[in-house]
């Protein structure tokens, strides 16, 4: 990472929000609502449930994201995917998370139904791609949409030009805001911003972190997904490999100098993969002087 001498953006200035998954059993439940209790006094710009290529997670999805919405202040976003349904089924599925009371969807494609690094197929009288998708919500509602970029190019994506027309189509349909893929680079995300502004798109390109809580698993899911793994990050965990203490401080050090070089870099909004586990996003914000708030935030879904 390279560091610029501006300084950090106050921390009073910057905007935040996080990720979780619906969870798969009761343990995983009870950790989720640990989580979403401890990290709702950081009063999140909105935080986001993901939800699963066809609709796989349809009902843990919508069952999480009432739950976010009728129990806690959060705005709340819901993800939304169309890989294996026809349009008509994703209304269907827009028109029961919009009676929760969503107002904000993050549109993906998702991934093929036969896992990643297969062959995506659109499904017959489905929607076509993530730009498709984004066109229908828009059709259907007055909804914030996010998207998702990709700093480093989406793999399926055949070189950078192809991967930016596809972010510029869904800016095009209607998208209000994108999310990335994570990152370790800062000079990556620069230089990406570099050919996003280069082809006009002008909505705000939000970096999404990711606080380490495993390397070795990581390392198994980008690549995966295309993202790099710095050498750099090897040299700072050698030596902690039996110290699970020592690893989180290291991963909250990361992930703190990640997002205090972005803010000196102009960056004001970022979006944290949280894992559904709170500690280590806890730590990565203490270390940035970004404190729980008193009182409660106004609102119920963005």
């Amino acid at each position: 990472m390279t560091k610029t001498e501006r300084p950090i953006t106050r921390t009073s200035e910057l905007k935040i929000s996080f990720e979780f998954f619906p969870p798969k059993s009761p343990d995983m439940e009870a950790q989720l609502w640990q989580t979403v209790e401890a990290l709702q006094p950081y009063q999140p710009d909105f935080v986001s449930v993901t939800y699963g290529a066809g609709g796989t997670t349809r009902e843990p999805t919508l069952s999480t994201v009432k739950r976010l919405i009728d129990d806690t202040p959060l705005a709340t976003a819901s993800h939304l995917t169309c890989v294996g349904a026809t349009r008509d089924e994703v209304r269907a599925v827009v028109e029961e998370f919009e009676a929760a009371g969503v107002r904000h969807f993050v549109a993906l494609r998702g991934d093929p139904q036969g896992g990643v690094g297969t062959r995506y197929a659109p499904h017959p009288g489905g929607y076509v791609n993530a730009a498709d998708l984004v066109s229908g919500l828009r059709a259907m509602g007055d909804f914030e949409i996010s998207v998702s970029a990709y700093p480093e190019r989406h793999p399926e994506s055949e070189n950078d030009t192809v991967d930016l027309d596809m972010l510029k189509q869904k800016v095009d349909a209607g998208a209000t805001r994108a999310l990335t893929q994570f990152f370790f680079d800062n000079d990556v995300y620069e230089r990406y911003m570099e050919r996003v502004q280069a082809a006009g798109i002008n909505i705000p390109i939000v970096p999404g972190i990711m606080p380490i809580q495993n390397l070795t698993q990581l390392k198994r899911f980008a690549s995966m997904c295309g993202a790099s793994i710095p050498s750099f990050l090897d040299a700072r965990f050698e030596g902690s490999e039996g110290d699970a203490q020592a690893r989180a401080a290291i991963a909250a050090d990361l992930a703190a100098e990640q997002i205090a070089d972005l803010s000196r870099r102009g960056v004001r909004e970022f979006h944290i993969y949280t894992m559904n586990r709170a500690p280590l996003t806890i730590a990565t914000l203490d270390r940035l002087g970004v404190s729980p708030k008193a009182g409660r935030v106004s609102g119920a879904a963005a």
